[in-house]
């Protein structure tokens, strides 16, 4: 039995902190999948070139290539609540204009394309100051925990909760979901700002470093931990190939498989069906078996639907594959970041988790693309296809790492 085990606190408390960052999570996510649900069809409606409707998804994911490092190394400088409730805020702001242009008819690829880059520009400092402030809520043994109770809830509104409105939403009207968003933003924005700051102390830096100096000890951190350095690989594999698939589901479901709008959002929630069960069960995996091979296992058994979801053309079998595909997802997604969390050093967390999401990350507007080009030329089931062969070559890049000491879980 490990020390972490023995200490039988494995459960963040609701009080405080915690509850409230949980609320702020759950309340954007529902927001977002309005808008993320929406997006891609009022893009289908708007233009029937593969290519395009991959772009809005690319563009979503470009900025971590651009600000992500530097999103990081701010995160680590400045006060983290404050941070985020600044951008929650910003971005209300712009998803309340865009629901207002799309209201006044006033849509188009390139203002959809203007808005996921902007989005995703603030999303860079967000994310890395949400994965730096959370161990300051929750003790270390609470991490596995507090990462599923964050990743299962935001899960379950979007799946159970806010996808399934979406077809009641677009029928009161195009703007509507994305007027919702902009709401949960600002919500989000006054539960994190309620929060207390943080009362880590961090190191002191010398004097006149720099953001470059910053953001080149994160990289380096990275790149010497052979663990972190093998999931982010592999993790970089697995989202080119998520990346494609995200971007031309609507056009599998509705233009392969010939269904309409409704079996589209059927096999979004299917997705959130398997990775809220996931949810339950990835913390518990994880620590029976190690995080680093509850990622590994994940990994393995995803490629098995996305050869279905390829192959057998009915709507079933993609809600079926997209339910076991959700199902690993979550377990490696909490097991990712919990390990991520547990191997960096406090002060450089938000460098680490920005070094870790660029590349990573990275893939997905190359796989985006990628897939859209590949739909245009071989047929729209080929994206799905091209993502399990991108999910063997990440486990296999995933192996080596498993000789690496690895910490409790």
């Amino acid at each position: 039995m490990t020390a972490v085990e023995a200490t039988q606190t494995l459960a963040p408390s609701w009080r405080g902190g915690f509850g409230r960052l949980w609320s702020a999570a759950i309340v954007s996510r529902f927001g977002d999948a309005l808008r993320i649900a929406a997006l891609p069809l009022l893009a289908a409606s708007l233009t029937d070139d593969p290519m395009l409707v991959a772009l809005v998804t690319a563009s979503g994911y470009l900025p971590w290539i651009l600000f992500g490092l530097l999103g990081g190394a701010v995160a680590d400088r400045v006060d983290q609540r404050r941070a985020m409730w600044a951008v929650d805020l910003v971005r209300g702001l712009l998803l309340a204009g865009f629901a207002l242009a799309v209201g006044l008819g006033h849509a188009s690829i390139g203002l959809l394309i203007a808005l996921a880059f902007l989005l995703t520009s603030l999303q860079t400092l967000f994310d890395n100051a949400a994965t730096a402030l959370l161990p300051d809520l929750v003790p270390p043994e609470a991490l596995g925990s507090a990462n599923a109770r964050l990743q299962t809830g935001q899960m379950l509104v979007s799946s159970f909760l806010a996808t399934p409105l979406v077809p009641l939403l677009l029928a009161a009207g195009a703007a509507v979901p994305y007027a919702a968003d902009a709401a949960t933003y600002l919500l989000a924005a006054a539960l994190v700002a309620s929060l207390r700051p943080s009362p880590r102390e961090r190191d002191a830096r010398p004097s006149g470093r720099t953001l470059r100096a910053d953001i080149a000890e994160g990289l380096r951190i990275l790149w010497r931990d052979r663990t972190l350095r093998g999931l982010c690989i592999s993790t970089t594999l697995c989202n080119i190939g998520v990346g494609g698939l995200i971007a031309t589901l609507v056009l599998h479901v509705t233009g392969w498989l010939g269904a309409g709008e409704a079996a589209y959002a059927l096999c979004l929630s299917a997705y959130g069906v398997g990775s809220v069960t996931g949810g339950f069960f990835a913390n518990r995996i994880g620590r029976r078996i190690g995080r680093l091979r509850s990622v590994l296992v994940a990994g393995a058994l995803q490629i098995g639907p996305l050869v279905a979801i390829g192959v057998i053309r009915s709507v079933w079998a993609v809600v079926v594959g997209l339910v076991v595909f959700g199902f690993m997802g979550m377990v490696w997604n909490v097991n990712q970041v919990t390990l991520m969390q547990q191997r960096s050093p406090t002060a450089a967390l938000g460098r680490i988790s920005a070094a870790f999401r660029t590349v990573s990350l990275g893939g997905t507007p190359f796989g985006a693309l990628l897939a859209g080009a590949v739909a245009a030329g071989w047929g729209l089931n080929t994206p799905a296809l091209l993502a399990a062969a991108l999910f063997v070559l990440s486990v296999a890049a995933l192996i080596p790492a498993l000789k690496s000491p690895v910490t409790a879980p």
